[in-house]
């Protein structure tokens, strides 16, 4: 029997010996022979030699080459998905993977930029700020409740002038001149106010002869804008433009106001604030034509930086009486002052970079796809995050560049006002904008985990219904909006929630909602009331809210019975298991080699002489399957002096390191293992393919169960095993073959030759020539047979014709023997 050359999937070249590394995948210990590689694994190894060792044969070559790997490098940079043009499902999960990482660390720096502009300080903040201002009383008079010009002057001249003034520390002791004590006023507070000039309105003609003054409701072609002299100076009766005061326009709760008007800076004390509202007092400076007063300041608490700016708003309607307002910007404007700070500064860095980066992205994605881009909510999603980032990057540069200019104002200017008004208007504004970028962002992960048919069922069933619900919604508003001008009409003289259009549109939604006061609408109308709401209960909430939540249900049905005889898109659970499989293949690949040489100390020593010559060592490693350079590299490499065998030390120090090899090996296991744990928690869909129902196992590598990867490495190594034994029971069955066919011709033979005498014995005297030729053929026979029973036979000579083709006799020849045995 022949001896069997390594695989040459695993023997380098002879003359050129590989050493063994513990990167490198051993030998099987009972690897196949080379004959067992396919076609397809010879090509491929051809393909992969050949691309390994092609080498440029030019310098310009090698240019290209270098120009080729960086522009294939760039390309995979940017590569999605939706410019990937390869069916490879393994390179789509890869290229998933990427993208979904690269995404994950642009949520990560968005999260923290936003949550960078933001603190939990600033709600309370808020709170001190607007307990201070609105509900400290006089008497029964609270900035909340102010209802008309008389509790206007009573807050403005006793009850702001102590919030805003904090002379004293609570004993008196001390002088303090913040605000609660931590909070600083930031130059001098304000008030201002727009007034409408006289005959605004029109008076009816009946009424004429007994109405003599008409002041219309506020508008900017109504504003009264006449100064009056003031022999004391005051500010406060002198109109200013919107644009001296640099100023910009407010909403409040009845129109939009300009913002000029009659302005008066308040004082740096307590009492100069009061002497201040008495003489506007004394002066009626609020008048029957004022219909808005304005009171701002702006506060700095150092302690949190944090920027509260304060506007008190009070309405003066045509109608009569007083409607109250404010707003409190709790705002961080100084945005890099603690080591955080500045973290969050190189956040906002990297954010850049990744809108770049994304730009770059979406722009390759239009130029592969066209106007079929545009088709996609999630590709429009990602347009709108970009624009915002963009946006919210341009406002950073400008707040810090505006804020630095009005600190400085400040500095130079104490005793002036100082309006963050528009600043922290877009700083709130700024903070909407990113806040609702973390949200798209955060929606947008469905994107990149829609490759399992479990995350696709919300987006499926919503894309697959879109065009029916779109029908009905424009059922459902128009019988709404109905609705809504129906109770409006009919309750928005006596009801507040019905007072104008968009209040009655909130409260037919709060209806839905189930929160409604039934009692109130019965009040208003005992007849109309009812009927309304009974009416609205029946269409809105029993007919078409059923039949939007039908119309989901059916999809949701309909896609989540597709989706359960399709397979995912993206098999991500697969892909890890595959890695998982191969890096477990390559632990029990190094433990494989492992245990081979420790077998090889154990056994290859067959002399007994406490050494292992070379021979021994080949002997012991090419039955294991080893190539010959490995096992001369092997060799060389524990064989220091170069004697040809190792001895006892040398065996010692292979045995350390083999040692050191072992614990690596088993934290490999360790390792391997925690990671499929974790993955098995996560997914636990997958724990049955992962571990194939295996039953437990030792404790080898750390497992505490026989895995179904290594359950299969047996069973290849067994099938590997049996192909190499049943090579040997083949060539033995060859043999017995050969010898049974050697026996069976002899008693061919025996038998013709006693057919022939048969033949010979019983036949007349005939020609006398034909009897010699069969008696001399007779005897070449029988000492043909004797030589073959001696191993010294001869070849067979040709039997007479006659004879042959005797119907009695058969006749065999060696060489028909030799087609027998083939």
């Amino acid at each position: 029997m022949e001896e069997r050359e390594p695989s040459t999937s695993r023997q380098s070249n002879p003359e050129q010996p590989q050493p063994w590394t513990a990167e490198s995948p051993p030998p099987s210990r009972l690897s196949p022979p080379p004959q067992t590689l396919t076609p397809v694994q010879s090509i491929q190894n051809n393909e992969e030699d050949q691309d390994f060792h092609k080498i440029p044969e030019q310098g310009t070559q090698q240019s290209k080459g270098c120009l080729k790997k960086l522009k294939h490098g760039l390309k995979s940079l940017w590569t999605t998905r939706l410019t990937l043009e390869s069916d490879d499902k393994k390179l789509q999960v890869r290229t998933t993977l990427k993208e979904l990482v690269v995404y994950i660390l642009f949520l990560v720096l968005l999260s923290i930029v936003a949550i960078g502009m933001t603190s939990t300080s600033m709600y309370y903040v808020t709170k001190v700020m607007s307990e201070l201002f609105l509900d400290s009383s006089s008497g029964s008079v609270s900035f909340r409740t102010v209802g008309s010009v008389g509790d206007t002057w009573t807050f403005l001249q006793g009850i702001l002038p102590s919030a805003l003034h904090w002379n004293l520390w609570y004993n008196r002791s001390l002088p303090s001149s913040f605000v609660f004590y931590e909070n600083k006023l930031l130059g001098l507070p304000r008030i201002r106010q727009l007034k409408v000039s006289n005959n605004s309105c029109v008076v009816h003609e009946y009424f004429r002869d007994i109405i003599f003054d008409c002041y219309g409701e506020y508008s900017e072609s109504n504003e009264d804008r006449n100064s009056k002299y003031d022999v004391d100076n005051y500010t406060a009766f002198t109109y200013q433009s919107e644009a001296s005061l640099d100023g910009s326009s407010s909403e409040g709760k009845l129109t939009s106001y300009s913002g000029g008007g009659f302005v008066q800076n308040l004082g740096t004390t307590k009492l100069q604030t009061t002497q201040i509202m008495e003489h506007l007092f004394r002066k009626s400076w609020i008048t029957r034509g004022t219909r808005a007063l304005f009171i701002d300041f702006t506060v700095y608490n150092a302690n949190v930086n944090l920027f509260c700016v304060v506007r008190l708003s009070v309405e003066f309607p045509a109608t009569g009486g007083a409607m109250t307002s404010w707003s409190f910007r709790t705002v961080k404007l100084l945005r890099y002052v603690t080591v955080f700070d500045f973290f969050v500064l190189a956040c906002e860095g990297f954010f850049a970079f990744f809108i770049l980066y994304y730009i770059i992205e979406e722009l390759l994605e239009i130029s592969h796809v066209k106007l079929a881009y545009f088709k996609s909510v999630w590709n429009l999603l990602d347009i709108t995050v970009i624009i915002i980032s963009i946006v919210i990057l341009v406002f950073d540069v400008y707040r810090t560049v505006t804020v630095d200019k009005k600190l400085k104002e400040l500095t130079n200017k104490p005793d002036q006002f100082q309006d963050f008004d528009f600043i922290s208007l877009w700083q709130i504004r700024f903070d909407n904008a990113i806040a609702i970028t973390v949200f798209i962002a955060w929606v947008k992960l469905f994107k990149y985990v829609s490759f399992n048919k479990t995350m696709t069922q919300l987006t499926s069933t919503l894309a697959r219904c879109a065009k029916d619900l779109a029908g009905f919604a424009v059922m459902y508003f128009i019988v709404f909006l109905a609705f809504t001008q129906l109770g409006y009409l009919l309750f928005g003289s006596k009801l507040k929630d019905f007072s104008d259009f968009t209040s009655s549109f909130f409260a037919l939604f709060n209806i839905i909602l189930g929160s409604f006061d039934f009692y109130a609408l019965r009040e208003v109308d005992p007849y109309l009331g009812p009927t309304f709401f009974m009416l609205f209960i029946f269409f809105i909430f029993f007919i078409l809210v059923n039949m939007f939540l039908a119309i989901i249900n059916d999809t949701y049905s309909e896609v989540k019975s597709e989706l359960a005889n399709q397979s995912d898109d993206f098999q991500i659970s697969d892909y890890f298991l595959t890695r998982y499989r191969k890096t477990l293949g390559k632990i029990h690949a190094k433990e494989d080699r492992v245990l081979d040489l420790d077998d090889v100390l154990k056994y290859a020593d067959a002399n007994a002489d406490g050494k292992i010559d070379f021979d021994e060592w080949r002997q012991d490693l090419i039955k294991r399957g080893y190539a010959n350079g490995e096992i001369e590299a092997l060799f060389c490499k524990y064989d220091a002096d170069g004697s040809r065998y190792l001895d006892q030390e040398e065996q010692m120090r292979l045995r350390q390191d083999l040692e050191k090899q072992k614990e690596q090996i088993t934290k490999d296991y360790d390792h391997l293992n925690e990671t499929q744990n974790q993955a098995s928690e996560n997914d636990d869909s997958d724990n049955d393919s992962v571990t194939g129902g295996s039953a437990p196992r030792g404790t080898r590598g750390g497992f505490s169960g026989v895995l179904y990867e290594e359950y299969t490495h047996l069973c290849r190594r067994v099938e590997r095993m049996e192909h190499a034994v049943g090579g040997i029971i083949g060539k033995i069955d060859a043999v017995l073959s050969k010898l049974a066919n050697l026996e069976k011709a002899k008693i061919r033979r025996r038998d013709a030759i006693a057919k022939i005498l048969n033949y010979l014995s019983e036949g007349d005297n005939k020609d006398q020539v034909n009897k010699e030729m069969i008696e001399s053929m007779l005897k070449q026979e029988l000492s043909q047979q004797e030589g073959e029973e001696t191993g010294t036979g001869q070849s067979e000579g040709s039997l007479p014709t006659s004879i042959r083709e005797s119907p009695e006799v058969t006749c065999y020849t060696d060489n028909e023997e030799d087609k027998t045995y083939e």
